[in-house]
């Protein structure tokens, strides 16, 4: 492997536009890709795990300063949790791989296990190794360092998260499914109830003073426990996504899946040691408010007036539809969305409990762009089987098969759909789909606009204008930064069942009433703004 990289920046891109084009960030770019997994390494900087980055990245807490241990497209894939050893060498789960690597110092890495699904919470302690699996009915291990088989400390426990051994030697660690947090002998012997009526806890650590720290990702609250009692202490209120937590110096940082990294001070107050943001914007769309609203995953935004990202819904909000990928606005208050749970859902945030969610379609394999034909019907792009559907009154139809890797669908002036797919956008009619502009590169998203057609091209980190009277093409903006940096191939995000199937990219772009388009920046987790000067 190559040297770690100093970076401040995910991903640094060179952007120009053509003509009478200009380009503005909306949202600013995001340091990190999400924040998961948390760990002091011996160097005392902050180790940060980036599932949908796959990259792990070192944080300085007096600096903020960050580098880059392990890059998007190396050899560790999706990594939730980290520990170390004490000669150094980083161990981390990765958890949509079920997989558990080890990073010696000089940076080389190898699988020391492959057959642990959902393999997420991990830690080191007096030279043993231990693993749980994230999901229903998850194994708690001691892992052998040679890579034999691990020896079963627990079975059919729903979904363990982050753990740590405390001071009395018992192997604490919270159990989503059931909202508490359990411990157990790691010689063997039954599991003990510690606290429970919680917040949906996803981490435990341990202060100086042998109290439970333990982050809440439901509810956002980082709490402090007596593990003799169970007795709760609220020391911090934050928003919901909270994911884990570590002590540096007796100082408590915590993190969140936005990527931002907070300080929890005395007295309930706090800081942000590194702001969060976009984790990877995916599709986007303008409301019936006129305003934007972005999918970001396990996040439903809205963006402010002043690039403001507020949060609509999230992950653990009642009604959410699950990870989110295609969106498309749909009336008041109401949007249709495509997730990463296989389904096409017309969705309305603000509604009552028993109309947030209705599935329009479910067993999508992959669905992925959205749109809304003239006469009402759903159309979505289908991406595992390579199809266009048609979804109308629960009935699905198929528009078109055998398309090559589809994204997007826009509905083309004369009614027919339009789909992005590799190397091309294609028009389909009559169950046939004909090329329609060619000799792009990775097109994702597209939009019909006045005439022309603007396209996204994640690959060439393009926005490509096509007139459909004249077949005029016009590249407007060049090295966006769409998709991963040059040189770089990412890994297959496999999923995190149940949580999610497999998670790809999705530039997206969408029109303002004002002509401006405004593109996904997936690549370093911004929205663009592209303006015509008339």
């Amino acid at each position: 492997m190559s040297a770690p990289s100093v970076t401040d920046a995910r991903y640094t891109a060179n952007p120009t536009t053509a003509g009478e084009w200009t380009l503005e960030q909306v949202t600013g770019p995001s340091r990190l890709f999400g924040a998961n997994g948390l760990r002091t390494g011996p160097d005392g900087r902050i180790y940060v795990a980036q599932v949908t980055g796959s990259q792990i990245s070192a944080l300085d807490p007096e600096t903020g300063r960050l580098e880059t241990i392990s890059a998007k497209g190396g050899d560790i894939i999706a990594p939730d949790d980290v520990a170390f050893d004490p000669s150094g060498n980083l161990y981390a789960t990765e958890v949509m791989d079920g997989r558990v690597s080890v990073r010696a110092a000089d940076g080389t890495t190898r699988v020391l296990r492959d057959d642990v699904p959902s393999a997420n919470g991990i830690t080191f302690h007096q030279g043993r190794l231990f693993v749980g699996e994230c999901r229903e009915g998850g194994r708690l291990m001691e892992f052998d360092l040679t890579g034999s088989a691990p020896r079963i400390l627990l079975e059919n426990v729903p979904s363990p998260n982050a753990m740590e051994v405390g001071p009395d030697g018992l192997l604490y660690f919270p159990v989503m499914g059931a909202n508490e947090i359990w411990r157990i002998d790691p010689d063997g012997g039954e599991p003990q109830v510690v606290a429970g009526g919680l917040g949906v806890p996803d981490s435990v650590k341990f202060d100086a003073d042998g109290y439970i720290v333990s982050t809440q990702v439901a509810s956002g609250q980082v709490l402090r426990i007596d593990p003799r009692t169970g007795a709760q202490v609220l020391l911090a209120q934050l928003t919901p996504g909270l994911d884990n937590c570590t002590f540096v110096d007796g100082r408590l940082f915590v993190s969140n899946f936005t990527g931002e990294i907070t300080e929890i001070l005395s007295g309930g107050s706090t800081q942000a040691l590194l702001p969060g943001g976009l984790n990877w914007p995916l599709d986007l769309t303008m409301g019936d408010d006129g305003n934007l609203y972005v999918a970001d995953g396990t996040y439903f935004y809205r963006v402010g007036p002043d690039g403001s990202l507020d949060t609509v819904a999230m992950l653990f909000s009642p009604g959410y539809p699950g990870f989110l990928r295609g969106v498309t606005a749909s009336g008041p208050g109401e949007f249709i969305v495509t997730t990463a749970a296989d389904t096409v859902t017309r969705y309305r945030p603000g509604g009552s409990e028993d109309e947030v969610s209705h599935i329009l379609a479910g067993g999508v394999d992959q669905p992925y762009g959205v749109a809304v034909a003239p006469d009402g019907s759903v159309l979505v792009v289908e991406q595992g089987a390579g199809r266009l559907l048609s979804v109308r009154d629960s009935s699905t139809t198929v528009l078109a098969s055998a398309l090559d890797t589809p994204v997007a669908v826009a509905i083309g002036p004369d009614g027919a759909p339009l789909v992005s797919v590799a190397g091309a956008v294609v028009r389909v009619d009559g169950g046939k789909a004909a090329p329609l502009i060619d000799g792009l590169h990775t097109p994702h998203g597209i939009l019909m606009r006045d005439g022309a057609l603007y396209i996204v091209d994640s690959g060439s980190k393009e926005v490509v204008e096509y007139d459909l009277d004249t077949a005029a093409r016009t590249t407007i903006a060049t090295g966006l930064p769409v998709g991963p940096p040059p040189g770089v191939t990412p890994k297959p995000l496999k999923g995190m069942p149940p949580f999610s199937g497999p998670q790809g990219p999705f530039a997206g772009i969408t029109g303002g009433s004002d002509g401006t388009l405004y593109i996904s920046g997936d690549g370093d987790g911004s929205v663009l703004a592209l303006r015509r000067n008339r």
